[in-house]
């Protein structure tokens, strides 16, 4: 009998599998492809949303300024109590005004940051009458109120209001240009304007009795400006009728 025990033969386990190198490669190149176009359309949108972020906030600091322009300029040779006081005593010619009644002034340059304007009203406690720096009067008293619009070199458009020091109201302008529409021919029955002048050919034919609107035009930095096909800057244009000044003529 034979003793030597048989043992049994190993199973011969599966030939194990798995990626080769090139598969990896192409795995590799795979996800890299995906994330770069990730990449890029993540960046595409940070651009558009800084893009629109930007262009809202330049419509906003655009809405400011003329919204600002708008109410003072309206308000020019305002004054309570019109069954006491006149134009002529309610503003006396002082400086920028060189005639008594005068509300409005202004500088002409052709260069940035361009023209200045300046206006006065009169006004009386809690009137609701705005200024050039969006606050009305709440002193208690009757208050003249001399409105300058300038704009500096910083690109800053500055509210100066009684020669005090001039307070920002908007940034990123680059140049103001105002145009004074006037009614020259004195003989009509009407306030129609037939001339749009600068303020030094107003101040030569002395019509600043005469203005009847302004015409500003606000120049903005483009924020896009870096972006193809887009301009440097951006101009904005109003038109405003000064309050009194329209319709028939009474005088």
């Amino acid at each position: 009998m034979n003793t030597n025990l048989t043992r049994p033969l190993p199973r011969r386990r599966g030939k194990q599998q798995g990626f080769t190198l090139i598969e990896l490669s192409v795995a590799v190149l795979i996800g890299l492809f995906l994330l770069a176009g990730l990449l890029t359309l993540v960046q595409d949108m940070t651009r558009t949303f800084g893009a629109q972020s930007s262009m809202s906030q330049l419509q906003d600091s655009q809405r400011l300024a003329m919204t600002l322009i708008a109410d003072v300029v309206q308000s020019a040779g305002y004054f309570p109590d019109p069954t006491i006081n006149t134009l002529a005593t309610s503003f006396p010619a002082v400086a920028p005004f060189t005639t008594a009644g005068q509300a409005i002034a202004g500088t002409h340059s052709g260069a940035a940051p361009g023209d200045t304007i300046t206006v006065q009203f009169r006004t009386q406690p809690n009137d609701g009458v705005i200024n050039c720096t969006g606050n009305t009067n709440t002193t208690g008293a009757k208050q003249i109120y001399v409105n300058q619009f300038t704009v500096d070199a910083l690109g800053n458009l500055n509210c100066v209001l009684n020669n005090a020091a001039a307070v920002p109201l908007v940034t990123g302008v680059t140049n103001m240009q105002v145009l004074y529409g006037v009614r020259t021919n004195l003989a009509a029955t009407s306030n129609n304007i037939d001339s749009y002048l600068t303020a030094s050919q107003v101040a030569a034919t002395n019509n600043w009795s005469n203005v009847i609107s302004v015409k500003v035009t606000l120049t903005f930095t483009n924020p896009l400006a870096a972006t193809a096909g887009q301009p440097a800057t951006i101009p904005f244009t109003r038109v405003v009728t000064v309050m009194g000044r329209g319709g028939v003529n009474t005088a």
